[in-house]
């Protein structure tokens, strides 16, 4: 997290045994990956719908994790969410899970005013010479609005940065139990405003993107929406990797994980992100919580919907983006069938990480590198 913000953060201390067998466990499971990535064929990405099994990898990857953190979300206290959430993650341990930034980016820690204060974002940026004005692109990171920092988000931040050849903002929003709805979504609108108003100090002249994945594409699409109604900033593409779109319903996709294999994210999991998220009494159905129940999508930018075949929120993403076309917003749908939830978030154990991420980056030249 953003040494500025103290406020936000925890020392915590993890058992040093626990953390050197996990970590020798991820470490054999990451050089092993390697080996068998570099003689494996590139995923391919098929339709929507195809059922195909989960990937041996990815289900392996779900047992270490288990292993490392203790008890699962849907266990946890108020209390204990937020000593978990304030959490150091750092060191190559951390970094063999959660990829290390791309190399050629420059990064840049420093706090942004917003209505309840500080926010603390991270800046990417190329260190070659920009070709053409360089397109600016918020990222949000996923978390269950209830944990998730910057560092988590270094991979696919720098990622974007060094392939788009843009300027990212990664924003470290405020996150619940601490800071409940609509914290997050204030922060993140804050942020977009900042950063539209700034973008020329910030190296980037061109168009302005958004990216989030999990909560942070719910974040992604709410502000897209806000903006929408607030008659600005202009956001001229919106990537969402499997994204939460709609509390206020337990769809299809859900329903079934509640009882299958479930992977990396359990409903169970779920539905403790949304009683951190929600304070008591909050509507579901607000917008701002559910963006596929806003009255209107018409007139948001064209956007990216990546989704997950062994995820609970499949059918969150595949619903907006029937919402958006039906509203005629042009929407780019991927499905990795293979892969659960929050697959991006692991590039080493993930063999669709790479290509997902190659998709994003593919859409934004499309919609932000455009002609201005």
């Amino acid at each position: 997290m953003n040494e500025s913000s103290p406020s936000r953060t925890q020392t915590h201390r993890a058992s040093p045994r626990r953390i050197i067998k996990v970590g020798t466990l991820v470490l054999l499971g990451a050089m092993a990956y390697r080996h068998f990535r570099a003689s494996r064929p590139t995923a391919d990405v098929r339709p929507a719908g195809a059922t195909v099994p989960l990937d041996s990898r990815m289900k392996a990857l779900n047992t270490l994790l288990n292993k490392a953190s203790g008890l699962s979300v849907a266990e946890l206290t108020a209390e204990e969410m937020i000593q978990r959430s304030g959490t150091a993650q750092s060191g190559p341990l951390f970094r063999l899970m959660t990829g290390w930034p791309r190399r050629g980016v420059r990064q840049e820690d420093r706090t942004i005013p917003g209505q309840a204060g500080a926010i603390p974002i991270r800046i990417y940026t190329p260190e070659r010479p920009a070709r053409a004005p360089r397109p600016l692109v918020l990222a949000f990171h996923g978390g269950g609005w209830a944990q998730g920092t910057l560092d988590m988000a270094d991979w696919m931040s720098s990622t974007v940065a060094a392939d788009l050849d843009a300027v990212v903002v990664s924003v470290d929003y405020r996150l619940a139990p601490a800071h409940p709805f609509p914290a997050a979504v204030e922060d993140s609108f804050d942020a977009l405003k900042w950063c539209a108003a700034n973008k020329g100090a910030l190296g980037a002249e061109g168009r302005i993107g958004v990216l989030g994945e999990s909560a942070g594409g719910n974040l992604a699409a709410v502000i897209c929406l806000l903006a929408k109604q607030q008659g600005g900033p202009v956001v001229h593409h919106q990537a969402l990797i499997y994204p939460a779109t709609d509390l206020a319903q337990v769809s299809a996709s859900r329903r079934a994980y509640a009882q299958g294999d479930q992977v990396i994210l359990t409903t169970a999991d779920i539905d403790a992100f949304e009683r951190f998220y929600l304070p008591e009494g909050t509507l579901k159905s607000d917008w701002r919580v559910s963006p596929l129940r806003a009255p209107s999508h018409r007139d948001l930018p064209p956007a990216l919907i990546l989704v997950a075949g062994h995820d609970p929120l499949r059918d969150d993403g595949l619903q907006y983006a029937e919402v958006l076309r039906a509203a005629g917003v042009p929407v780019t749908l991927g499905e990795y069938p293979a892969m659960p939830h929050a697959f991006i978030s692991f590039p080493y154990f993930s063999r669709d990480a790479g290509p997902a991420m190659k998709q994003v980056v593919a859409a934004q030249k499309q919609h932000l590198q455009a002609d201005l």
